[in-house]
């Protein structure tokens, strides 16, 4: 699942994680936060809907990454005037930027193989400035051998973060949209 791959799922249309728009759960979350001038990073930025959502509330300082080249073209399309240093074309796990007070997480985890979430969590860390969040959407059903997206489960993800996090939220997502209804969790995680 290398850059190819997600190019060509851009190139055929096969975004089943695409809904349209801002995911309601991030929106509420987005629209509670204060601070406009925090440095905030969306992993997995698909077609940016939260990064455009955060660009037109005023934030200044937001960040997209994505594997695949098709993501970003979307995002500037949108945004004409998105800053190009900000649409960071890489691997999530080779990414040199850091000091991020926020990072978004929506449907990114998921479509990473399983083998890969411990190095995601510590690559969170990292990424992190001192009490920086991660905050968003897991999806809750069983763990898929076939995905994306792979599933996980509230027990799952509290052994993986609890090391490296205070785990503020992990709940259900009352916001979800209707084919996802119970089956995400909205969480909030603090830095250790």
């Amino acid at each position: 699942m290398d850059s190819d791959f997600w190019e060509k799922r851009y190139k055929e249309g096969a975004m089943g994680w695409d809904i349209g728009y801002v995911s309601p759960p991030l929106q509420a979350y987005i629209d509670q936060l204060e601070d406009h001038d925090q440095k905030i990073l969306v992993p997995g930025a698909g077609s940016g809907y939260e990064v455009a959502y955060l660009h037109r509330q005023g934030f200044t300082n937001v960040y997209a990454l994505d594997f695949a080249k098709s993501s970003l073209k979307r995002i500037k399309e949108q945004l004409p005037d998105f800053p190009e240093s900000r649409l960071l074309q890489t691997d999530f796990f080779a990414l040199e930027e850091d000091g991020f007070d926020l990072i978004l997480e929506q449907t990114f985890f998921c479509a990473l193989l399983p083998r890969q979430r411990p190095d995601y969590a510590k690559k969170m860390h990292s990424l992190l400035a001192e009490k920086g969040t991660l905050a968003g959407l897991f999806f809750e059903f069983p763990l898929a051998p076939d995905g994306p997206p792979f599933g996980g489960n509230r027990e799952a993800y509290r052994a993986l973060f609890e090391p490296l996090f205070r785990i503020r939220t992990l709940e259900q997502a009352y916001n979800s949209i209707p084919p996802r209804q119970g089956n995400e969790l909205f969480f909030i995680f603090e830095k250790l």
